[in-house]
């Protein structure tokens, strides 16, 4: 998704003329805002309008899901430890409720950005402008209001679906579309949109929608569907216009400026230093080298980077319990801080507890891990004001997905349709996994759902995955463990610790049957009763 910049000084005029009232946020614009009949005259007022839809806002406080730092919280395989955690994850661990201020947060600011794109629709057709740039751009919003629908029911279940701007009678008395309702309506706009959206942009219009990044979020929505030939098929095109690219220069730089405009990116939030800059990178780095240390990765993600002869943990002989780290998947280097073992910008990370190390596990509730995925070497400037772009959709999410849906659908899988698709994504430069070579779907699934998790860790792909695969409560409901702390657990007495000398970190208490659906927010159901509420809230 783009910022467009040069626009964005009078982004809080376009907004105000295309959001809610504050009551209820599927409402029209409030009175004393520009009027609709002024501004919608030309192809710059059109410009003007595409950007505020466009407009990512300031992540869970802003807008919904487009925020890096959202997006790696709700990948779920890391804990919240710093004492300046400002988001308990009360959505895993028993205590969700309607009241939650998040879950407010994401429905008010996501119906927000909806409203705003329902006003663009409701009024580009009275524009006179060249008739293909219009189908553009509105084939653009299209796919913005898609995947802001596509996300509220795969989270909400049932929501309301307003396909144009409401009134405030509307608005406040609106009920919910079943979720099979909403993403048949994405799914079909989506395919008849796709079109006019062209396959790549130009260097100044990059992060707008191309047909590559709208066809993604519709292999995405036919994935949670479980339509795996329709989802193969798309994904077959994707393949196919040979747009996109695994990139061999380092899977490391993909998450840092230097790859920020990679041809393996679909689709990216845009960033620059200065003028539209981030905070995520004063989240994610360790206390020494400046940041809040603000997540701390489980162990659970750590175990699952297969070792270097692409064998898991428990089946390799390569595999030392007593020195964990060593012969595995280079992508765990890349993506997670080591004790003692990984360098950023020549210094070692540290986090043995009882040491001096600001890091310490024990200085506050950590894992002894950090995020390594977005340590950025060529950043020296504000951790506060961070210009590198965020990826929400890369190319191995496609070959990947690609492989499932054939797989789901019970087509035959040969080593020419692995060697296109997955080994592809392990076989690259930098990584060079060996090749998968199993055909079984029964042998393949757990691969390829594994490969998922490490490849795209804290992108926030996981929590959709385990939550179309039906394993969120299974993945969610157990005890998580931290670094390695001892090779002799029977005897070691300082910090509790598991039989494999593992530190016993976070429980999550994930309720089967109610926490596969986040609650209607009390605040709008207190406005409007029709919305009704979701089982056990």
């Amino acid at each position: 998704m783009i910022t467009m910049k040069k626009y964005i000084s009078v982004l809080a005029i376009v907004a105000a003329c295309s959001t809610g009232c504050k009551k209820a946020f599927l409402d029209k614009q409030p009175l004393d805002a520009i009027s609709d009949a002024t501004f919608w005259k030309t192809e710059k007022d059109a410009t003007l309008a595409l950007t505020g839809c466009y407009n990512i806002g300031a992540g869970w406080t802003g807008e919904t899901f487009w925020m890096p730092r959202d997006m790696i919280h709700l990948d779920m395989m890391a804990g919240l430890g710093s004492e300046k955690e400002l988001i308990p994850d009360h959505v895993t661990d028993g205590t969700l409720t309607s009241a939650y201020w998040l879950i407010n947060n994401v429905w008010a600011n996501s119906y927000k950005k909806i409203a705003t794109c329902n006003n663009f629709l409701d009024h580009i057709d009275g524009i006179a402008m060249d008739a293909t740039k219009k189908a553009m751009m509105a084939a653009e919003v299209r796919t913005i209001r898609a995947y802001e629908l596509f996300n509220m029911a795969l989270y909400y279940g049932a929501v309301p679906l307003p396909k144009h701007l409401l009134t405030v009678a509307e608005a406040n008395s609106i009920t919910r579309t079943p979720q099979a309702e909403v993403w048949a309506f994405v799914e079909k706009d989506l395919q008849d949109n796709n079109a006019a959206l062209p396959l790549t942009r130009i260097a100044a219009e990059n992060g707008r929608m191309t047909r590559g990044a709208a066809l993604a979020i519709l292999g995405r929505v036919q994935m949670a569907m479980k339509k795996w030939t329709a989802a193969a098929a798309t994904y077959k095109t994707i393949i196919d216009n040979g747009t996109y690219v695994i990139d061999q220069n380092g899977y490391r730089q993909l998450f840092m400026q230097v790859g920020e405009n990679s041809k393996e990116i679909i689709m990216a939030s845009q960033f620059i230093e200065d003028t539209y800059g981030h905070v995520t990178p004063q989240y994610l780095y360790p206390e020494a080298f400046g940041g809040w240390h603000q997540y701390s990765p489980y162990n659970e993600l750590v175990q699952s980077f297969e070792c270097k002869d692409g064998k898991t943990i428990s089946e390799s002989p390569l595999y030392d319990k007593n020195n964990p780290y060593d012969n595995r998947d280079p992508r765990l280097d890349y993506t997670i801080m080591i004790n003692n073992r990984t360098r950023f910008k020549g210094n070692l990370f540290v986090s043995t507890p009882g040491s001096n190390s600001p890091d310490r596990m024990n200085k506050y509730n950590w894992s002894g891990y950090c995020i390594n995925k977005y340590m950025d070497s060529t950043f020296s400037g504000n951790l506060m004001n961070y210009g590198g772009n965020f990826s929400l959709i890369r190319y191995p999410e496609v070959l990947l997905s690609y492989l499932e849906a054939k797989m789901e659908a019970g087509d035959p899988i040969d080593q020419a349709l692995l060697d296109a698709t997955i080994n592809l994504v392990r076989g690259r430069a930098t990584v060079n996994m060996p090749p998968v070579t199993a055909t079984a779907a029964t042998t393949l699934r757990p691969i390829v759902r594994r490969e998922r998790l490490v490849e795209m860790a804290f992108e926030g792909l996981h929590y959709y995955d385990i939550l179309r695969w039906g394993t969120a409560a299974t993945e969610l409901n157990r005890q998580f463990t931290g670094m390695k702390l001892t090779n002799d657990p029977a005897n070691y007495k300082d910090y509790p610790v598991d039989a494999n000398g593992f530190f016993i970190y976070q429980r999550r208490n994930f309720v089967a049957g109610r926490n596969e659906l986040w609650p209607v927010p009390q605040s709008q159901w207190d406005i409007n009763p029709a919305l009704g509420q979701n089982t056990g809230y």
